[in-house]
């Protein structure tokens, strides 16, 4: 942790978190948390299976095409029309305001930004309780946890 942060902030322990969070399909979702870790920050997110990945940041596929590495990235902004076209409602979720706005005409159903809220919740306080217990966890017992431990201490 960077000394003047630490200083200013009182804290004696560094802030950097992860986790791995399994989810249905197979999936691995990896999470990073950190304030003021020595890293330059972190590359964005990205998506990786069997035959391939996506990078968001920028965005990019890679794969294998006999037996050689492909990594092809994409210019988002120069395709903006393109995805207008392909796409009508996308503007409607450039922002958390024409989202709102597209919603209450009728023309995007709302996202249900509770749950999502609850399940990222949910997936750092198993991150908590896992590291608490030392092994992986399951979201059943996240879920029947009476209370939660991710503020203990603050």
């Amino acid at each position: 942790m960077y000394p003047h942060r630490r200083q200013s902030g009182n804290y004696s322990v560094e802030e950097l978190g992860i986790g791995l969070v399994r989810l249905a399909g197979g999936i691995t979702f990896f999470i990073e948390e950190a304030w003021a870790i020595h890293l330059g920050g972190t590359d964005g997110s990205k998506i990786a299976g069997s035959k391939g990945g996506v990078s968001l940041t920028p965005f990019a596929f890679h794969t294998t095409l006999c037996d050689m590495e492909m990594n092809g990235t994409f210019d988002l902004g120069s395709a903006e029309w393109r995805i207008r076209a392909c796409f009508p409602d996308q503007a409607a979720y450039r922002d958390s305001q024409q989202h709102w706005a597209a919603a209450l005409r009728g023309e995007v159903p709302l996202l249900p930004t509770r749950e999502i809220g609850l399940k990222t919740m949910l997936n750092s306080e198993g991150v908590y309780l896992s590291q608490k217990l030392g092994r992986e966890v399951t979201s059943a017992e996240i879920e029947k946890k009476p209370k939660s431990t991710a503020l203990k201490g603050l």
